[in-house]
């Protein structure tokens, strides 16, 4: 079983570390995804079978868990560093 993982506790190293880490991922993930969904859209066209283009944008969504995290990573970092001005 994998440890709970608090962001209270890791050092400012390290927050910005998974931010980069995180951040990096969700670029490339969304390069990747961006470039289906225009693979989807063009198949619907061609086909005619339109629900494609609902299922290319509805997997956006799973782009979501990630930008949590990415938002919480942000979000500590700036509590850190607002403490220390």
């Amino acid at each position: 079983m994998m440890k709970a993982n608090k962001l209270s506790e890791r050092s400012l190293e390290e927050l910005e570390s998974k931010k980069k880490m995180i951040q990096g991922a969700a670029i490339g993930i969304g390069i990747v995804m961006l470039i289906a969904c225009f693979i989807l859209f063009y198949f619907a066209v061609i086909t005619g079978n339109f629900a494609l283009i609902a299922v290319a944008f509805g997997s956006f969504f799973t782009l979501m868990p990630t930008l949590m995290i990415l938002n919480q990573i942000n979000a500590e970092i700036k509590s850190r560093k607002s403490k220390y001005l």
